[in-house]
């Protein structure tokens, strides 16, 4: 938690100027129980009622005060701690921004969403409490052990025996509970997993009839997650009355003995008063401390995992420099040299030894089968992923000299998952360019082969996108994210995959709009369709991560088997030879 401590320094004065407040509240509250002994000793006892009057009215005057100084704490404490939660949540976003690929996949949607929200919610918990209760509590009890002291000593070593029964509660408390809120952070971790993978392929999982799966596979998760919590929650239950028995044991001591010195009159009624508000003191203080503890320890748990995400280092190593790139035509709009990649050191090499280069202005086909390679390839070039070995380059200078944002200025992807935003339609284009006038939009729109449908619509380019996009079918998603692509007017034009919900018609339209507008632009298309990447400049064929032919459709048809394997699975004879 000491590492997070850096994000309250904007709040220093809320820090500061809360506890001291909270501090005179418990002065105030620590000296009513004396005056109420010098109430009860000499004005009850003497029946002097001015008296009684007197200090009754310095009681109420010391309560009002010590209520307003608490509303001054509460206020500054709720300061903090939402501002504290807002920067740490801009951090985390931050800093998850900046993570690769690879990164992301290590931890998983639904636990960087975890730690973003529930866990940021335990820590600004425990700051607001740290800032009204951390300092009072324990200053309340050891003041009231003092106070208590001062008005009898011998009397007060009944409160100091209980001292080291209460530590070894907490002490067994705080071992057994900490793991346990470790567990129960990561099985909630994995039960989101399993909400978000439900609710994203509901339609998949009521096609094959597989709700009884789902609901069998989500109790299982679900019970894990409360077998844990009721572990969690046995312990704590049993941390207050544990507290309570030792501490109502010594008020019990504490009126034994009392009644003894009242009878000898070595003892007044007043003092033996205050010791039982003193004892009450106490023991509300430590239930605060207990629960304190409970709630520290699940902050401890939230803020390891917080801190394990900013300890992860991004393996995107950016060059914050300027490039000077050169302009010669000649020179390759891509070049891979040497590479290879593994998503990790556990698997297998995704690609290997892969040499090629790209001119400026080709289009090139890559094509192949399921796990070749193909998407994990493209994926390199704006550098999603590092490679392990060798270089890319993209106009003959390698990718990580680059600042990313140059890089990424440089190409557009369209990724195999059309991925929309809440927004209009004229929104979501204009991501690719956000400087883009409308006549732009509308051109990008027609190449994309998106116009026409857009513009039936009742409210046109302003249509409301849904959720995912999910008031669009999936031809048009993927046509919208290609018309992203194209209002950006990039250099190099990535679609991977990206045609696989369009018709033949459409599929074809786009292309020879695309090529016909293209301006220079380097244009690589991944796709399982032989008929889009036939008549490319150059066709990339992979195969279990490896180029394995190199060549145009006429060229490949005869020289590579596994290139004529999958346009024959595809296309007739005559259609695969022309």
């Amino acid at each position: 938690m000491f590492k997070l401590i850096s994000f309250l320094k904007p709040y220093k004065k809320e820090c500061i100027v809360g506890p001291i407040f909270k501090l005179f509240e418990a002065i105030l509250e620590l000296i009513l129980p004396t005056i109420m002994a010098l109430l009860i000793n000499n004005g009850v006892t003497n029946r002097d009622s001015s008296y009684v009057i007197k200090m009754g009215g310095i009681m109420l005057c010391m309560t009002i005060f010590g209520f307003c100084s608490s509303l001054v704490c509460q206020y500054y404490a709720a300061c903090a701690s939402q501002g504290f939660g807002t920067d740490l949540r801009n951090a985390i976003f931050k800093h998850i921004s900046s993570l690769s690929y690879t990164e992301i996949d290590k931890f998983g949607s639904s636990s960087l969403i975890n730690r973003i929200t529930n866990d940021v919610n335990q820590l600004q918990i425990a700051i607001a409490l740290l800032i009204r209760l951390v300092i009072r509590a324990p200053f309340i009890c050891i003041g009231a052990t003092i106070m208590a002291m001062i008005l009898d000593f011998k009397l007060s070593l009944i409160l100091i025996s209980s001292t080291p029964f209460f530590a070894l509660i907490l002490y067994f408390f705080i071992t057994k509970t900490s793991p346990l809120y470790k567990k129960y952070q990561k099985n909630l971790d994995e039960l989101s997993l399993i909400i978000g993978e439900t609710l994203r392929g509901v339609r998949v999982i009521r096609a094959f009839s597989k709700i009884y799966k789902e609901k069998k596979r989500f109790k299982e998760k679900n019970d894990d997650l409360t077998h844990t919590s009721i572990n969690v929650g046995k312990i704590s239950a049993l941390l207050n009355p544990l507290t309570s028995f030792v501490m109502n044991s010594a008020i019990i001591v504490l009126l034994w003995v009392g009644a003894f010195q009242i009878n000898s009159g070595t003892l007044l009624p007043g003092t033996i008063i205050a010791f039982v508000n003193y004892i009450t003191q106490i023991l509300l203080a430590l239930i605060v401390v207990s629960n304190l503890i409970v709630l520290f320890t699940k902050a401890s748990a939230s803020a390891g995992r917080i801190n394990e995400l900013f300890e992860t280092d991004t393996s995107i190593i950016e060059n914050i420099g300027s490039v000077n790139e050169n302009s010669d035509i000649n020179t390759s709009a891509i070049e891979f040299n040497k590479v290879y990649f593994n998503y990790n050191e556990a698997s297998d090499m995704v690609l290997e030894n892969i040499s090629l280069s790209i001119n400026k202005g080709e289009t090139v086909g890559i094509i192949g089968g399921t796990g070749s390679g193909k998407s994990t390839f493209v994926n390199l070039i704006p550098r999603f992923y590092e490679v392990n070995a060798g270089e890319i380059l993209v106009n003959g200078i390698n990718v990580k000299k680059y600042p990313l944002d140059t890089l990424i200025s440089k190409i557009s992807m369209v990724s195999q998952k059309a991925e929309l935003f809440t927004g209009t339609i004229e929104e979501n284009i204009r991501w690719g360019n956000l400087e883009a006038s409308e006549d732009e939009v509308i051109e990008a729109s027609k190449k994309a082969q998106a116009h026409e449908f857009i513009i039936k619509l009742p409210e046109g380019y302003k249509t409301k996108v849904e959720r995912g996009g999910a008031n669009f079918s999936g031809g048009q998603k993927q046509r919208l994210t290609i018309a992203r692509a194209l209002v950006k007017n990039p250099e190099i034009l990535i679609f991977d995959d990206s045609f696989s919900a369009l018709d033949f018609i459409t599929d074809a339209a786009l292309r020879k709009a695309i090529k016909d507008n293209s301006n220079n632009m380097t244009i690589i298309i991944v796709s399982q369709r032989a008929s889009t990447i036939k008549n490319s400049d150059k066709i990339i064929v992979f195969d279990d991560g490896q180029v394995v032919a190199l060549g145009t459709h006429r060229e490949l048809i005869e020289s590579s088997e596994v290139y004529k394997e999958i346009c024959l699975s595809q296309l007739s004879s005559e259609e695969a030879i022309k």
